[in-house]
């Protein structure tokens, strides 16, 4: 079961264009995306309700979508407006459509209760559009349940093993984080880890002015369904970073990591690793991206054989460590929020 009454991400502003129409399953539905004339993004089911043929495959007209197996022709409130060769338009003859919302460069769709869509509820990514703020948006196709993801995102311990030569430091694995629970909403986990006296990773040494031992920290924040900021960076030891001080040769990072299920199985994940410095380099903006896609793609070949064996012994038990801590509680707040949904759905 997943969420529905919450905000998900459908898509990054650049994936859904003027011109063309757009397709993505997420929570089991297919849904078709596009622009009307006017720049705003429509979400529709993307299934004819005649034949179910996908109006993917159909074309743009204005600001409505004609399929083209029998030509139906839906208005961007999913209404049918035209049969070809009948005058008269059952009143059944229409598709569902989404609340969607376009903001800090990302599609929010909402999947449940219209009724219940608040926008006010969306949370904020500001480095995204962020004068002040510089990165390249990213997004990796997952075969894997979503919940394996949040449990990579969350553990800490796996950086030292699996980032060995990108994320991770040898202190990673023993390091005990700040756990943070509020349940307030929907929820937010925030969860610190200061690295005082520490190597630098690998993805920070690519870009630092300054050699030698950091202060470094990881503060994330994490609310369901899937949605992650960290604010994550590296100064030189003793410049009062663990105070609050970030002296100008400081590394200082913002990052994203969002997951919208697919299916059961299969997940979309949203990304990016955004800097306040040296905001014109577009090199070193494809550098740093360039690099987070490698540490992702270590952790997506993991998470995905993971899956294969939990889909081949699906009743075995997983057995928790000290260090699951943190993705336990995510979980807990996710199995929190399908439980209230399930106890209104059977009023």
């Amino acid at each position: 079961m997943f969420i529905r009454n919450c905000w998900y991400v459908a898509a990054w502003d650049i994936e859904v264009t003027q011109e063309d129409l757009f397709n993505r399953t997420l929570l089991n539905e297919p849904i078709l995306f596009y622009r009307n004339t006017l720049g705003q993004v429509i979400a529709l089911e993307n299934r004819c309700c005649h034949r179910s043929a996908p109006l993917h495959l159909g074309r743009k007209e204005g600001d409505c979508v004609r399929c083209m197996y029998h030509g139906l022709k839906f208005d961007p409130k999913g209404v049918c407006i035209e049969i070809p060769g009948q005058t008269q338009i059952p009143p059944k003859t229409c598709i569902k459509t989404y609340p969607v919302v376009e903001r800090n460069r990302l599609v929010w769709i909402w999947m449940g209760d219209p009724e219940l869509a608040n926008k006010e509820d969306i949370v904020d990514y500001y480095w995204h559009d962020s004068p002040e703020w510089r990165m390249k948006p990213g997004y990796i196709h997952y075969r894997a349940n979503y919940k394996l993801i949040i449990d990579n995102l969350l553990d800490f311990t796996h950086l030292a093993w699996v980032h060995p030569t990108t994320l991770g430091t040898d202190s990673a694995a023993g390091l005990k984080p700040k756990i943070e629970r509020d349940t307030t909403g929907h929820g937010t986990l925030t969860i610190t880890r200061w690295y005082l006296n520490d190597d630098m990773p690998n993805l920070h040494k690519i870009v630092a002015k300054f050699e030698g031992k950091v202060d470094r920290w990881q503060i994330y924040q994490w609310s369901p369904p899937a949605l992650l900021r960290m604010d994550a960076g590296s100064a030189p030891v003793g410049t009062g970073a663990p105070d609050g001080t970030r002296v100008p040769l400081a590394l200082q990072f913002r990052h994203t990591s969002i997951q919208t299920p697919e299916t059961e199985t299969t997940s979309h994940y949203w990304f990016c690793q955004a800097r306040n410095f040296e905001l014109q380099d577009e090199a070193l903006t494809e550098k740093i991206y360039q690099n987070v896609v490698v540490a992702f793609e270590e952790d997506r070949t993991m998470i995905e054989a993971q899956q294969k064996v939990i889909s081949l012994l699906p009743d075995r038990p997983m057995t928790p460590i000290a260090a699951d801590s943190g993705l336990n509680q995510a979980r807990w707040l996710i199995d929190r929020l399908i439980k209230a949904e399930s106890s209104e759905i059977l009023k």
